[in-house]
């Protein structure tokens, strides 16, 4: 059964191409090695295709610390507007929450848990869907670090230890040095563990190329949200709704705490408007959630992670009501016009 979950894993085009540049800066044909070109876009790579990739790569290289090498080239473009996603969160703590909501845009292998533990947390992936390989495990915990350190400013990042479900290397000091913490290896599950003090680090300003697609986006819908006589305060909500959205599923609640309101008062001002707090949530995320569509960059599970959904099944869902067609049959339908 694992093995057979394993091989709907995946991982994100990106990574895939990482290895592609990664390969052609150390003047080897990745193409003509692997077989065929780097994929193209923000898509998903099988995971036993990219352990093959990875094995074949570390071969030719002479590089056992390949899935090391590779996961410090990782930004927070790679993650395409997760990137943004994460970054708007505004720590590490709101950044990591959020990665493990949507783990699977990212690296759909095994299930990333969260454990609070009093002055840390830790960070752990079983092998309920299989065992990828040290050399897709150390890449994807590397890249994780790397984003730490990226978004933080702060280059010389450490969690207090790493733990790896994989049989340990001949050799364990370059991890250490490069994590700057402990590393052990031959444990039952994937750990990382990190201190209150990190998760608390704000984060650095956000790509401003990845900005600029979504604000775009947000301008056209508040240019759009025209208020019609008598519905000024709904205008109001629908432009707060925009921003709040991408920090997570809104509430009437946090919407009457940015106007200093009580929920109540919200509600009343509103209803005396002829609307509501669910009717404008909905008219927002459909109206967003059709612009987001209309840019093929976008996978749908970004879109629903944009739009403040916890999964992505959960958007399609929505959507369908709103059109009566699926977020996938929306797309397909707009590039045929």
């Amino acid at each position: 059964m694992p093995q057979t979950r394993l091989q709907n894993a995946v991982v994100p085009h990106t990574y895939v191409q990482l290895l592609y540049e990664h390969l052609a800066e150390h003047q080897i044909d990745a193409q003509q090695l692997l077989g065929e070109p780097a994929p193209q876009g923000m898509g998903r790579f099988p995971v036993l295709r990219w352990r093959d990739y990875l094995q074949r790569a570390s071969a030719a290289l002479d590089d056992p610390l390949l899935g090391l090498h590779l996961g410090q080239r990782i930004t927070p473009r790679h993650l395409g507007i997760l990137g943004y996603v994460l970054l708007a969160c505004g720590s590490v703590a709101g950044a990591l929450q959020r990665l493990e909501r949507y783990h699977q845009l990212i690296y759909d292998v095994n299930p990333m848990q969260r454990v609070d533990c009093g002055d840390y947390i830790d960070l752990c992936w079983s092998a309920e869907n299989g065992r990828p390989g040290a050399l897709v495990d150390e890449t994807a915990i590397a890249a994780l670090l790397q984003f730490c350190r990226d978004i933080t400013n702060q280059p010389g990042a450490a969690p207090l230890k790493v733990e790896f479900i994989n049989p340990a290397p001949a050799n364990v000091q370059p991890y250490q040095q490069w994590f700057a913490c402990p590393v052990s290896f031959g444990h039952n599950q994937t750990r990382v563990s990190i201190s209150l003090d990190l998760l608390s680090t704000p984060l650095r300003t956000a790509d401003p190329a990845l900005i600029e697609v979504l604000e775009g986006q947000a301008r056209k819908l508040l240019n759009s949200l025209e208020a019609p006589q008598g519905q000024e305060l709904a205008n109001i909500v629908r432009q707060r709704l925009v921003s709040q959205l991408r920090q997570g599923p809104p509430s009437a609640e946090r919407i009457a705490d940015t106007l200093h309101v009580s929920v109540r008062h919200l509600h009343r001002k509103l209803a005396a408007e002829g609307c509501n707090f669910r009717q404008l949530l909905q008219q927002t995320r459909q109206q967003l959630a059709e612009d987001y569509l209309a840019d093929p960059r976008l996978q749908l599970g970004e879109v629903a992670a944009l739009l403040g959904f916890s999964e992505q099944s959960a958007f399609s869902r929505a959507f369908k009501i709103w059109t009566q067609l699926t977020p996938a049959q929306y797309r397909h339908q707009q590039h045929d016009r």
